[in-house]
């Protein structure tokens, strides 16, 4: 296998350090160039990063200097992995795009486009196939974090459910390392997210949907969200009342969640876990501080009362829900020969 050259915007931040960590001795994908904001350019990524994240800084990255986000400073690779702030990603993303760059990102601008795959690898990696179509360089995008998280145990039952009710309980880590303070979130739950409720209800519909060029059909179930922030470090959890089509057997949910595999898992990609969705059978699970997996979602509280499926649902919201994810669409795509 040929392999993938990457640079990695925003790599200064928490989800880019899990970028740069998760690339550390790839099988495949080699980081060539790393970018921060305009007053980091030109320091070594050793010296400029405030490293966050469980772990060293990996040796491969330390030397490097970091290079600003235009497009002359990322000519010469394959892909860039944007882990760019939402506020600032769609101009700087735009500009590689028209300078004929490809880019998989991590941010929300796009996302809702047509013409652009959302992709989550295990539930919807047959929606990069639209890129077999397109002419010249392309831009796939990764979902909210909480709805990538939340896709994951719905994809092996979206065709018994009716509709969703939902209750979020999203780690501080979600805001990003300057996002909250701990006076606004100490000792404390804050029952809104802006713009989060929106997100998950629009990015489930279109990652279960169905994509071909230019268009796609949305999964067209009504989802009911609540999102809250709640003083956890690392996870997002869901609580997800799920009504279905007719009653169903509680073990039969289960063995449909525990079974559940995709082409990453059939490709033994790098970065896939090799069970995607793990049922947890103790009363308390899943718990954040005891059962948060890199790129595997739990799932425990599974009943089903008359047609109403009842499961919580945990996630690593850094890993699974972004980095993680960005890498293992470049594999997945790979695999494809999209790349």
């Amino acid at each position: 296998m040929g392999r993938v050259r990457v640079s990695i915007l925003g790599s200064t931040g928490l989800v880019g350090q899990w970028m740069v960590k998760l690339l550390e001795n790839h099988p495949f994908i080699d980081v060539v160039k790393l970018s921060a904001s305009p007053g980091k350019v030109g320091r070594r990524y050793g010296d400029a990063v405030h490293w966050f994240i469980p772990g060293d800084i990996p040796e491969y990255a330390r030397d490097i200097e970091l290079v600003s986000t235009e497009p002359l400073d990322h000519k010469d690779v394959d892909v860039v992995l944007s882990a760019l702030p939402n506020e600032v990603a769609g101009s700087v993303e735009s500009k590689l795009l028209a300078s004929g760059i490809n880019v998989v990102s991590n941010a929300s601008p796009e996302r809702l486009s047509p013409s652009v795959p959302l992709i989550n690898p295990e539930v919807n990696w047959n929606h990069l196939e639209i890129l077999r179509s397109t002419k010249g360089n392309w831009l796939v995008k990764n979902p909210n974090c909480t709805a990538a998280i939340i896709s994951m145990p719905l994809k092996p039952l979206q065709d018994l459910i009716h509709e969703l009710h939902i209750v979020t309980l999203q780690s501080v880590s979600g805001a990003g390392y300057l996002g909250l303070s701990y006076l606004a979130i100490d000792g404390n739950v804050i029952p809104f997210i802006k713009g989060e409720e929106e997100k998950i209800d629009a990015e489930i519909n279109k990652m279960l949907g169905k994509q071909s060029p230019g268009n796609y059909e949305p999964w067209e179930k009504p989802i009911y969200v609540t999102s809250t922030r709640v003083p956890v470090k690392y996870g997002h959890m869901a609580v997800i009342h799920a009504v279905l089509k007719e009653p169903m057997d509680r073990d039969k949910i289960i063995n449909a969640l525990r079974n559940f595999r995709s082409l990453p898992q059939e490709a033994e990609l790098p970065t896939a876990p090799k069970e995607p969705v793990k049922v947890l059978d103790r009363i308390d699970a899943p718990q954040p501080a005891r059962d948060l997996d890199p790129m595997a979602v739990s799932v425990g509280r599974v009943s089903v009362r008359n047609n109403v499926l009842r499961m919580v649902v945990l996630g690593d919201n850094l890993v699974r829900g972004a980095a993680g994810i960005t890498i293992l669409t470049l594999e997945t795509m790979k695999h494809l020969k999209l790349i």
